[in-house]
């Protein structure tokens, strides 16, 4: 089995991406996350840039670290000698085995970005990475925008491979930068590289064009030893090489190794703590692991995963730590609810009664605004009251929403709810951005004296839909009374669920979500010691 490097760049190249901010914590625990994971290379930024890349690197020299740090910057200034170049001092301060140089190797921007001949940018290169190399440093030669360099001028792009071979680089990384090309353009000139230069080869592709992914397999293919990219395909523009689907494809489906055998299982946790890290959604729709990778809808698909899951999972899910999920919706039969309800009530039989009762109320409920296949809390809760199994922890017995608009930069809502638990009652208010929030704020409030387990939970997503149902009014010119779907994600920390509400009113589609989201947590907390026990 031919080993690869795996070079993760998500703290260096992911943190130019839009949107992204890590803090020093965030950096630290997303450096874990890959060392635990099994990464080779993690680079992660260049400590002449900013006070914080500084520390980082200090803390980070701390932990122990299996996999080898890089620190990250460009060759010479034009004009000075490498001992007096201030960014390259830095890096040195980094104390890091490895460091990342990224030099020009297409003759456009030698002309235009760096304006000095094309000779001295060799020397540039040369001179750089030899400086390192001599104060005991592995230096790894970033070829920056080297494809477009190499269609452009092959004779120059090569050279400034030889330059850095020269002069000591460990690898010689190809860099799609501006990714634009195309995979069988990356292996002809691979392939091309290969017969002119000793040094081992990596890749760099960003994703601007779709394809890098693609690309980077290409180039593994052509030869290529040391994949990077970004652990889930973040970064400048349109985000790098996604190392979550690369090591996945490469290891299960080509036989190289890349990460430790055990680790591939924890493809997808290790995925959504650095989206989670980052503050991003992880698309639903990533290969591996994304939430909808396994997720079944058309009946004669959940049929046949039933039957056999090779007929429509090109893996085990459980394999890169992910699991199979079957949609519900008004187009779903009774192999769909079988499938959901197995999950909840094992050993239960596909001629019960329980599933035909189950879709049909299920395609009622869609045809009214609902939908299911995201909203499994909702669900399970519909089968538990469907089954007499669930008693309600609490009852609204009033509220009220107040909203104020102070300024045109600020809505602020208050809420004032009344609730009853067993035989007591409890009234509270609270204030919110906008009524949901709001009321959300005021209900936790007056269930926490009974419930105190609530106070871990909070609101993660809210999204809002305008469904069919809708009316033309002609007195007024517009469609009215449209039905209202709302999907409501809450998390404890720990683990996340989504439920449902739908109605012609939006305040009373998100109370439906939300009481559905509270009941769901107490439900799956109920052997908990709560301060109040007893249902309403």
């Amino acid at each position: 089995m031919r080993k690869l490097e795996i070079f993760d760049s998500t703290l260096r190249d992911g943190a130019q991406g839009e949107g992204i901010s890590f803090s020093l914590e965030d950096k630290l625990k997303i450096l874990a996350a890959l060392d635990s994971f099994g990464i080779d290379f993690v680079e992660a930024g260049n400590p002449g840039s900013n006070p914080k890349d500084l520390e980082f690197f200090k803390q980070a020299g701390k932990l122990g670290l299996k996999t080898k740090l890089v620190s990250f910057g460009s060759t010479k200034r034009k004009e000075i000698p490498p001992e007096e170049d201030g960014n390259l001092k830095a890096l040195l301060t980094a104390n890091t085995e490895y460091i990342a140089i990224f030099g020009k190797s297409w003759d456009l921007h030698v002309d235009k970005i760096l304006r000095v001949s094309h000779a001295e940018n060799l020397d540039m290169i040369e001179q750089t990475i030899k400086y390192l190399t001599d104060s005991g440093k592995k230096v790894i030669f970033d070829a920056e925008h080297f494809f477009d360099g190499y269609k452009h001028n092959p004779d120059y792009a090569a050279e400034t491979l030889k330059a850095a071979e020269r002069a000591g680089a460990v690898t010689l990384c190809l860099c799609d930068t501006n990714g634009g090309r195309f995979p069988d353009e990356i292996d002809k000139i691979i392939h091309s590289v290969n017969s002119q230069v000793n040094t081992p080869l990596g890749i760099h592709c960003h994703n601007d064009n779709g394809c890098g992914v693609a690309n980077s397999m290409a180039a593994v293919s052509a030869g290529a030893v040391q994949v990077q990219g970004t652990f889930i395909g973040i970064g400048e523009r349109t985000g790098n090489a996604n190392l979550a689907v690369l090591i996945a494809n490469l290891q299960l489906k080509l036989g190289y190794s890349c990460v430790p055998a055990e680790s591939l299982p924890l493809l997808k946790e290790t995925a959504h703590f650095i989206a989670e890290t980052a503050n991003i959604a992880l698309p639903n729709s990533m290969p591996y692991v994304g939430s909808s990778a396994f997720a079944h809808k058309g009946g004669m698909h959940v049929d046949g995963v039933l039957k056999d899951p090779a007929t429509f999972e090109h893996i085990t899910p459980a394999s890169v730590g992910n699991e199979r999920n079957f949609l519900l919706s008004e187009v779903s039969g009774r192999a769909v609810t079988f499938a959901k309800l197995e999950k909840i009530i094992p050993g239960l039989q596909k001629t019960d009664p329980l599933v035909q009762t189950l879709t049909t109320k299920i395609k009622e409920l869609e045809h009214q605004g609902y939908q299911f296949e995201a909203a499994d809390a909702s669900f399970e809760l519909l089968v538990q009251k469907e089954l007499g199994q669930f008693q309600p922890y609490f009852e609204i017995i009033d509220f009220k929403i107040i909203s104020s608009h102070y300024s045109h930069l600020l809505n602020r809502a208050s809420a004032l709810i009344k609730v009853r638990v067993g035989g007591e009652h409890e009234i509270t208010a609270d204030e919110g951005d906008g009524p949901v929030n709001a009321i959300d704020k005021a209900l936790r409030k007056a269930l926490e004296r009974f419930y105190p387990a609530l106070s871990n939970m909070r609101l993660a997503d809210f999204k809002v839909r305008i469904v069919g149902g809708s009316e033309f009014d002609a007195d007024v010119g517009r469609n009215t009374a449209a039905t209202t779907r709302v999907l409501i994600e809450s998390t404890d920390g720990k683990t996340s669920w989504t439920t449902v509400g739908a109605s012609k009113d939006i305040i009373n589609a998100s109370m439906t979500a939300l009481l559905d989201s509270l009941e769901y947590m107490l439900y799956n907390n109920r052997e908990q010691n709560f301060n109040y026990s007893k249902s309403c």
